[in-house]
């Protein structure tokens, strides 16, 4: 497998390179961003830094690169970001997603795409691939629009749905519900959490892998990766609390509507894996032991 990764500076772009030493069919790799190099696990040969809005220049890189799958984790995904500026979410988000798709059936590369559990309205979940979508944002509507432009022009491509991604890597710029909550109540710092927004968090590190599975098996459709448990963000964070020993009296719970996400953020997603664990032989990670992990991780990192 000769692969390239879009958004190789990202938190999943990261998390992919730094467990490449798992996956044993992967030859070569080439990551792509438009900041400079910030992933540790990439050298000069493997990364290069290129606007993937040009997509001539994306086009060439590919034919001289002749990858066999493609891994399009690059996306604007701040909820706030794509309502405030539509056009660029429009271009990042679809757009670019609609063109890789095009060079990958062109070129009879494999394509994988990651969307998001905002393309769901959260009235009833959890849900399977083939429930009805309907966004409560621009960036949920994004990715409806980025899958149904995929699925169109290269059926073959696969598309994984995930929710609320945690974990750790080195680069200390990159925050997320775990780490965030870690370092406010590690400061003995009061923190307001939402209680009334279900979700079942992903491990970055079993997202990674779903993405090498989906990719070695040249998987197609829509596939749901997530943590298996359904959870309220507030006991996410308590359970967080409960792993390094932190005061719980320093969590606050909030609602939705008192930080204006009511009506921008759906209220109960969750994904049924089934489909997943069948096909891609997926196993998420239990939320605590995750936690476990990190905890090592994070060790590793600064050691």
């Amino acid at each position: 497998m000769r692969v390239l990764l879009t958004g190789s500076n990202g938190f999943l772009g990261q998390k992919f390179c730094e467990r490449l030493s798992e996956y044993s069919q992967i030859e070569s790799i080439l990551g792509l961003s438009k900041s400079e190099n910030r992933n540790p696990y990439l050298d000069e040969n493997s990364f290069l830094q290129v606007d993937l809005l040009d997509f001539e220049k994306l086009e060439a890189i590919i034919v001289g690169f002749q990858p066999t799958h493609i891994l399009h984790t690059a996306a604007l995904t701040s909820v706030e970001m794509c309502a405030d500026q539509p056009h660029l979410a429009q271009q990042i988000n679809v757009e670019l997603s609609a063109k890789l798709a095009q060079i990958c059936k062109e070129q009879n590369i494999h394509f994988t795409f990651i969307s998001t559990d905002f393309v769901f309205d959260g009235q009833n979940g959890p849900y399977q691939e083939t429930d009805p979508v309907k966004a409560t944002n621009a960036y949920g509507q994004s990715k409806i629009d980025a899958e149904k432009a995929i699925l169109t022009t290269y059926p073959e491509a696969s598309i994984l749905r995930t929710i609320l991604v945690y974990g750790a890597i080195p680069d200390k710029n990159r925050n997320n519900l775990v780490l965030w909550a870690k370092k406010q109540l590690e400061r003995g710092e009061k923190i307001n959490v939402v209680s009334d927004q279900w979700r079942m968090p992903t491990f970055v590190d079993d997202l990674a892998d779903a993405c090498y599975l989906a990719m070695q098996q040249k998987a197609s459709g829509i596939f749901h990766i997530s943590g298996s448990e359904m959870m309220t963000v507030w006991e996410a964070v308590y359970l967080i609390a409960d792993t390094w020993n932190f005061d719980k009296s320093l969590i606050q719970p909030i609602t939705a509507a008192e930080i204006g996400q009511a009506e921008n953020r759906p209220h109960k997603t969750g994904f049924i894996l089934d489909k997943a664990k069948t096909i891609l032989n997926y196993e998420p990670t239990s939320f605590v032991v995750s936690l476990q992990k990190i905890e090592a991780q994070l060790k590793k990192y600064n050691s």
